[in-house]
């Protein structure tokens, strides 16, 4: 799978969701501009000591993202219809998530409405928090999938009651 952050601003939602992407075998992609630098030790200090293990890629902007990874995008906003539970992922899907303060952007949305996927939640909260949302999305992609990514890497770590 695939989680695509559109100009990320808080550093350390930016390193919890590098942890889950490590994790899960997830590669993480990062459109610019960021409101943090890569060194930032908040962002170091919420990835914990994987960012050496973490397949992680930077793009100038969305042209050049869409330029270079073509596939299957669905994009989480609290404005989007169609519920993350509704859809069929598929491994190697592509998951976009927005800035913190703004969300994904309006023209994007518009553009991609029927891929456009929202996590339920009482209506007068205005949003999750982004690594949260990252997190619940992508495991209900994963599983859909039966982990597959993480069974087929022998990642899968099983936890005895």
């Amino acid at each position: 799978m695939n989680i695509v952050l559109v100009e990320p601003e808080i550093p350390q939602n930016t390193g919890n969701i590098a942890r889950t992407c490590r994790a899960t075998g997830t590669v993480l992609h990062i459109i610019k501009p960021m409101g943090f630098t890569i060194d930032d030790k908040k962002l170091k200090r919420a990835g914990l000591d994987y960012w050496h293990e973490l397949d992680i890629r930077y793009y100038e902007n969305l042209d050049d993202f869409f330029k270079k990874c073509p596939g299957t995008y669905y994009f989480c906003s609290t404005k989007a219809q169609k519920r993350h539970s509704d859809v069929a992922f598929k491994d190697g899907d592509y998951l976009f998530f927005g800035k913190e303060t703004k969300g994904l952007p309006e023209d994007l949305l518009h553009k991609h409405y029927e891929q456009a996927i929202r996590i339920p939640m009482l209506s007068d909260i205005r949003s999750l928090n982004l690594s949260n949302s990252a997190a619940i999305v992508l495991y209900e992609a994963l599983r859909q999938l039966n982990y597959m990514d993480m069974e087929t890497c022998g990642h899968l770590t099983q936890y005895a009651d």
